[in-house]
């Protein structure tokens, strides 16, 4: 049989022309970057951080199949979440947008310490077919194990950081209850650290500071004041040319600068995000008294606690433009007199005070209209009466004082009451743990637990009063101290309106529709002045 000579022709299949074109193009070189961080900027870090950055630099460029694209850095940057790593966030833009192949990275946890943030990045970068090489853990993503692993040492990584977060935390909590703790030095007003760790004043600063409290307690506004500063060109403690209400506000109601220290005012609620909430119970607060040199001493400091509490109902007189403002109350409606402009395109122009109600209801407010210059005048009349029986005034004042002093009996309520409260903190917290460890009928655990809850915040309630009445108690004292001061410096007539005199010494005027004016001062004493014949009509 004759044999045939066989011819054979390969066809190739598409899927291995495909295979070829992508082998082709792997040969090519692949677009390379890296990615360094540290978590602190400590010099040892630094140093580390420095390494990272010529290592990879070395690296990529040295692989003759590798084209050098950049290497991406964050420095002093926490790697529990990606939200402000702006590196790292350039990074991934890049790679999506088709510029880099290959990510090389030291390990997971300088990635990201966040399972959730890692798989998410590098699922949008599988997409896009770059592939990200961890050196520690020896995975590439595009590996079909890769997706696996990285899970499992994504979970590791963020149970790690949980675990140094709440070390963090202990670390932080033991510190508190020894009586230390430290300061945003840089942004605190008045104070920079110590050579023993104690909070040293700085003079300079602690002038602004004083100044701040001087002028709050002259009748200034929180406005007026942040506008004063300003404009006098001292900046502010983070180095701004514009001072802020909330700036001033919160220098006034710092502890701290009366030597004392709340610690932790706010707490991390969750070390992921390292999101900061105001603490209201959630964890403990330590208050240390006598911490460190006060720039306030106490009784001004608590003095000021109680101006803020007695201007706060109505905002107005936080952020008034007038030293009248708020002050000036309709003996008929109960309301504020508000200052109006008269003549207001003429020469005749002037300001004058009504009742802001006055046209508001269908009864009309008989109270009568005043000007500027009949306002201070009554102050001046009614402030001269005082300096009639200056000495009357002054023994009663002497008495008063050590009267106000004495708290004694309102600490002994607050212990007493302070006690009962930790007592039902400590009842609530075994109930909660012994809810953990057995088995409850949970309708009638809840039903306990809001109980004792209320129970608590009845107790926080009582304590907050006792702390209230307390400070306007201490307030008081300090107010006659202050209008005692001044009764003992004042000649025995005053001669013209002055404006530090009506603020530090007027609570309120009272206008009444016969014309009477009831000067109302800081210290409870009642001035009754008959208005100018001049005003009758006004």
């Amino acid at each position: 049989m004759a044999e045939f000579a066989r011819k054979v022709r390969k066809i190739e299949s598409r899927a291995s022309l495909r295979q070829n074109a992508a082998d082709a193009e792997v040969r090519q070189k692949r677009r390379v970057a890296a990615y360094a961080r540290v978590s602190t900027d400590s010099d040892e870090q630094l140093s580390s951080y420095e390494a990272q950055v010529e290592f990879y630099t070395r690296h990529i460029q040295s692989n003759p199949e590798w084209e050098f694209v950049n290497v991406y850095t964050d420095e002093g940057i926490s790697g529990t979440n990606t939200k402000k790593r702006e590196g790292f966030n350039r990074m991934v833009a890049d790679a999506l947008d088709g510029r880099i192949d290959l990510i090389l990275t030291k390990s997971i946890s300088r990635f990201a310490r966040n399972t959730v943030d890692t798989l998410t990045t590098v699922r949008k970068l599988k997409e896009k077919n770059v592939e990200v090489y961890f050196e520690k853990e020896n995975i590439y993503t595009l590996d079909a194990k890769g997706e696996v692993m990285i899970t499992i040492m994504s979970s590791l990584a963020q149970e790690e950081s949980r675990s140094i977060s709440e070390n963090v935390t202990w670390g932080k909590r033991r510190s508190m209850e020894e009586g230390r703790f430290s300061l945003a030095y840089k942004y605190f007003l008045g104070y920079k650290k110590g050579d023993d760790g104690i909070l040293e004043i700085v003079e300079e600063e602690a002038k602004i500071v004083r100044k701040i409290y001087q002028l709050f307690l002259e009748g200034k506004t929180i406005r007026a004041i942040a506008d004063y500063l300003t404009k006098q060109g001292i900046p502010t403690p983070r180095g701004k040319e514009k001072w802020s209400v909330s700036t001033i506000m919160s220098i006034l109601t710092n502890e701290k600068y009366k030597g004392d220290a709340l610690l932790q005012k706010t707490y991390t609620a969750d070390f992921l995000t390292k999101k900061s909430k105001k603490n209201r119970g959630e964890v403990p607060q330590y208050y240390i008294k006598d911490s460190h040199p006060a720039i306030i001493d106490p009784a001004t400091f608590d003095l000021v606690q109680q101006e803020i509490e007695r201007r706060r109902p109505d905002r107005r007189q936080l952020h008034r433009s007038s030293p009248f403002t708020a002050k000036i109350i309709c003996g008929e409606c109960g309301g504020y007199y508000g200052r109006k402009v008269w003549h207001s395109n003429s020469k005749y122009r002037k300001y004058i005070w009504r009742c802001n109600q006055k046209y508001e209801a269908d009864d009309v407010c008989s109270t009568p209209n005043l000007d500027e210059p009949a306002i201070e005048a009554a102050f001046v009349e009614a402030f001269n009466q005082m300096l009639g029986d200056k000495e009357q005034y002054i023994v009663r004042f002497e008495e008063m004082l050590p009267l106000l002093a004495d708290t004694t009996e309102l600490e002994a309520q607050m212990a007493e009451i302070q006690a009962k409260h930790d007592g039902l903190m400590d009842n609530l917290r075994r109930y909660m743990e012994k809810n953990t460890r057995q088995i409850q009928d949970q309708e009638g655990y809840n039903r306990r637990f809001s109980e004792l809850d209320a129970e608590c915040k009845k107790a926080e309630e009582k304590i907050e009063a006792i702390q209230k009445e307390i400070l306007a108690q201490s307030g008081r004292r300090e107010q006659i101290r202050r209008c005692l001061d001044e009764l003992r410096e004042c000649e025995d007539i005053l001669e013209e309106f002055d404006l530090d005199l009506w603020n530090s010494t007027v609570e309120s005027v009272t206008i009444y529709a016969d014309k009477k004016l009831v000067f109302l001062f800081r210290d409870g004493t009642e001035v009754l002045i008959r208005m100018p014949e001049k005003q009758k009509n006004g």
